[in-house]
């Protein structure tokens, strides 16, 4: 049962990182500074937000991902065996 609910979390953990950084944060991003640039009034601290989320979407796509990555990795435990390797001398 462990591992079923590992392979769901690391899914979830690669949908979840493409989702926010791709959707959310680079396509919001560009989308945010678009409709700034249209906009009669023009804002620059929206312009600006609207950048620092298109530079940092790898960044913040990455750490969403590994969020549930890490504990579903942590609940499969070794993919070899659990036997103990031989040290040589």
């Amino acid at each position: 049962m462990k591992e079923i609910i590992g392979v769901i979390l690391i899914l979830g953990g690669i949908v979840l990182g493409l989702y926010v950084g791709v959707w959310l944060m680079f396509i919001g991003g560009i989308v945010q500074v678009l409709e700034q640039v249209r906009a009669e009034n023009l804002e620059a601290i929206k312009i600006a937000y609207g950048i620092a989320r298109i530079m940092f979407a790898g960044l913040i796509g990455l750490i969403c991902g590994f969020a549930l990555i890490l504990p579903g990795r942590a609940l499969l435990g070794d993919w070899k065996d659990n036997k103990p390797t031989p040290h040589k001398r």
